[in-house]
């Protein structure tokens, strides 16, 4: 590596071959670039000279690589995105942010509650919420969080078990003095549904079916898409919904929202906190990925 600049005297050369290979013209790569088209073509030049090859077949307004200009451009391409993805990480990882992904209702309901008490204990992290209607693949981002549910079992994350998926009737304290005999009545009327359209949840008919109560849903009834939506017709006292209790923790801790009934589910499945195992989190990732978990895991105790 000690004669790397008597090899390559111009590296932005390099930069040059690269996109005037990849776009098949000194003209583009040039705009791409910044610089002239005569730059290009003397830099490419150059390059050919210093390697005594020609990397390049001009054409009218065009080139075209030749053989060897295929190879080595194949090696620089390789080369110069290692370098962008190791400089990218290093970024990363010197930044004091850390972005936490997750469902809205995760975020509304639990994150922001937090957000306070985070702030408090790390005044220097810049804290991030990322939503969607979807689970999203975690990219290679060392400052990223993944709140997911499942069994643990991810071929690409790094899954720490946070809290275990237990479901719980709720409602507004009104709606349940109103309605005592909720469960016995059993009304369309009376339930809130979450039709929830990509993420896989239990439905008010899986809950009944583990507790052996007869029931049938006929698709009836309020029906919404959101779950954050579902938790607010509840607590607007608008029926009974199936409540994930680490969700919900906030609102009956402030007596929004009341437990409709003590049978309580607890499904198999778990909520983790995930990165992608082909990067190292960042330090203030680790910080808050681990406060995340210990919050949650209080929950269970």
């Amino acid at each position: 590596m000690r004669d790397l600049r008597r090899r390559f005297p111009n590296p932005n050369a390099l930069l040059s071959f690269e996109s005037a290979g990849r776009l098949g013209s000194f003209t583009d790569a040039a705009e791409e670039l910044g610089l002239t088209q005569a730059a290009i073509s003397y830099s490419v030049k150059l390059l050919e000279k210093d390697l005594g090859i020609a990397l390049f077949h001009r054409r009218h307004r065009l080139v075209e690589l030749t053989d060897s200009g295929r190879k080595f451009h194949a090696d620089v391409t390789s080369a110069l995105q290692q370098i962008a993805r190791s400089a990218d990480s290093l970024r990363y990882a010197a930044s004091d942010r850390v972005t936490v992904d997750s469902s809205t209702a995760f975020a509304s309901h639990w994150m922001i509650p937090r957000i306070p008490a985070i702030r408090s204990q790390y005044p220097d992290i810049d804290i991030r919420l990322l939503t969607s209607d979807r689970d999203v693949e975690i990219g290679r981002d060392p400052t990223l969080i993944g709140i997911r549910r499942g069994n643990g079992n991810w071929s690409d994350y790094q899954a720490v078990m946070a809290v275990d998926e237990i479901i719980i009737p709720v409602c507004s304290p009104a709606y349940l003095s109103q309605h005592p005999d909720w469960l016995e009545e059993r009304s369309e009327r009376t339930l809130i549904h979450l039709e929830e359209p990509y993420r896989p949840r239990p439905t008010w008919q899986d809950w009944f079916n583990h507790f052996d109560v007869a029931y049938t849903d006929r698709g009836e009834g309020l029906r919404l898409n959101d779950y954050s939506l579902v938790v607010q017709a509840a607590i607007g006292g608008q029926g009974v919904a199936l409540g994930w209790r680490h969700i919900v923790e906030h609102a009956v801790q402030r007596r929004l929202l009341v437990e409709a009934s003590d049978m309580k589910w607890r499904t198999g499945m778990a909520f983790y906190a995930v990165t992608h195992k082909a990067v190292e989190p960042s330090p203030d990732t680790k910080r808050i990925m681990d406060w995340i978990v210990n919050e949650l895991n209080e929950l269970q105790h």
